[in-house]
């Protein structure tokens, strides 16, 4: 049996979406106050952190693993639906950072003023976002959590959009210090990477939800057969489906044919398998269908 881990869950991600708040306002308070527009870019970027924080923690709240009469598999396909979703924040802020930086080369260059004050508390946001990811990860690797992976994804990419922008700024505050007025663009180009930053974020999370959502094959049938015909008493082992994501939750479905007597000895035989598999690939939900000798097939997958 799935493991409900949402308690622990949901309590990553109240502490999560506090600490991005706090992020959010730093970012905001420092872009207003400079003028810079990729600070303002990453800003908006954060307040994307804090919807997929409210996002995963509504789909945190659907997605029990434990089957019901309207759900028999379960809940859990809710946390990717979730992730999915935080992809798309993803795409909403890329988009955005692109929009505002093609329209800051055509505009006048608006001066940005910049002291080690307001570098030094982007150096706390950049501390808060490498706690924030690194933590995260760690509680969604242990516990299966697509919604906490993902938005570790996310927050790692938050950390490179800030170390870009501090890069900038840092540029900006040398070129005023120097009285080289030219590096004031840094900040509209640096813009670009961090784009690219947030949709290969947003890539990267679309590419780990979508094939549990659309069921691709989870095991290759052909080492289900090798521990299924590696089981005294089975003859053949024929049609082999799987679904689901290793390490989260499994569905198996075979056809089975076993050299058994009755009924007794053939419900052994399967019981066998399903326990082989169960140590091999828990947590995992079998489904065995068993057939007479007649229908032996060398079809291993459909």
């Amino acid at each position: 049996m799935v493991k409900d881990n949402r308690a622990e869950v949901r309590k990553v991600l109240l502490l999560t979406l506090g600490l991005n708040l706090a992020v959010l306002g730093l970012k905001a308070g420092v872009g207003f106050i400079t003028g810079s527009l990729s600070l303002q870019a990453d800003a908006l970027h954060s307040v994307t952190d804090s919807a997929n924080n409210i996002l995963g923690l509504v789909a945190s709240n659907f997605s029990s693993p434990q089957p019901d009469r309207d759900h028999p598999y379960g809940h859990q396909k809710f946390e990717a639906l979730g992730a999915l979703g935080i992809a798309a924040f993803l795409g909403i802020a890329c988009f955005e950072i692109l929009r505002n930086a093609v329209g800051g080369l055509f505009a006048d260059l608006t001066p940005i003023k910049i002291s080690l004050t307001e570098l030094g508390f982007l150096l706390i946001v950049l501390g808060i976002n490498i706690f924030v990811a690194f933590y995260e990860r760690s509680v969604g690797r242990r516990v299966g959590s697509p919604i906490l992976i993902a938005d570790a994804k996310h927050t790692m990419s938050d950390i490179w959009v800030t170390i870009a922008v501090l890069v900038g700024l840092f540029g900006v505050w040398q070129g005023e210090l120097l009285g080289w007025p030219q590096l004031q663009w840094l900040d509209v180009v640096l813009s670009f990477p961090v784009a690219l930053l947030v949709f290969w974020s947003g890539w990267e999370v679309l590419k780990e939800n979508l094939p549990w959502l659309v069921d691709r094959m989870a095991i290759a049938p052909e080492t289900i057969y090798e521990i299924a015909i590696n089981v005294p008493g089975v003859i053949n082992c024929h049609e082999i489906a799987s679904r689901g994501v290793l390490g989260r939750q499994v569905f198996i479905e075979m056809h089975l044919i076993v050299d058994a007597p009755d009924v007794k000895t053939a419900h052994n035989i399967t019981e066998e398998v399903e326990a082989r598999l169960e140590e091999r690939f828990s947590p995992v939900r079998i489904l065995i269908h068993v057939e007479p000798p007649s229908y032996q097939s060398d079809r291993i997958t459909y």
